[in-house]
């Protein structure tokens, strides 16, 4: 699990203006698991919980430059880091992560797809679902790092974030270095 420590964590900087690599990060999972919140509060850097939502049609773009060390202002075109969410008080909504992740590994074919699995709502700790362990176990085995967090408790929502940042920042390590053996 990535918890913020390593150098990369911390050298992203959320509210910095340099150049940054522009990264695609598909957000996935059932409706109504908190998609769009927990985009949305990243987004606002945590300042900004909207109560209620109307159930998100098609697609909802959310942009936020985030600046990845080394990465200069690069483009990559097709997403490469996934983020699956599912509801911790709603068991189906973990058990169709295996087929949002397959719909997503189909879209990438031949390249790894690394990612992250968050658990959403955990402020509704009574209604759990979903025993943490079980979702770890699962996003280990998948490739993914497992996070929990309340959107609504703004508790840990940055944290996937942080890891997707560092998990791009790998994957253009190792393009430069494919580069940089072809030269």
């Amino acid at each position: 699990m990535c918890s913020g420590c390593c150098e990369v964590c911390r050298s992203v900087s959320w509210t910095c203006a340099l150049p940054a690599a522009s990264e695609q990060v598909p957000v996935r999972g059932d409706p109504a698991v908190g998609k769009t919140a927990l985009a949305q509060i990243f987004r606002s850097d945590g300042a900004h919980f909207q109560k209620s939502y109307t159930l998100t049609t098609g697609m909802d773009l959310v942009v936020k430059t985030v600046p990845v060390p080394d990465t200069g202002d690069s483009v990559w075109e097709s997403p490469n880091v996934l983020c699956l969410v599912y509801d911790v008080t709603n068991e189906e909504s973990f058990n169709n992560c295996s087929k949002w992740l397959e719909k997503a590994r189909s879209q990438a074919p031949g390249i790894s797809l690394p990612g992250v699995l968050v658990g959403n709502k955990t402020d509704l700790a009574g209604r759990r679902a979903v025993d943490s362990a079980e979702a770890r176990a699962w996003a280990l085995g998948q490739g993914l790092e497992c996070f929990e967090t309340s959107v609504k408790e703004m508790e840990n929502f940055e944290a996937p974030f942080h890891c997707l940042a560092k998990q791009f920042h790998q994957l253009y390590r190792e393009k430069v270095e494919v580069f940089r053996a072809l030269a």
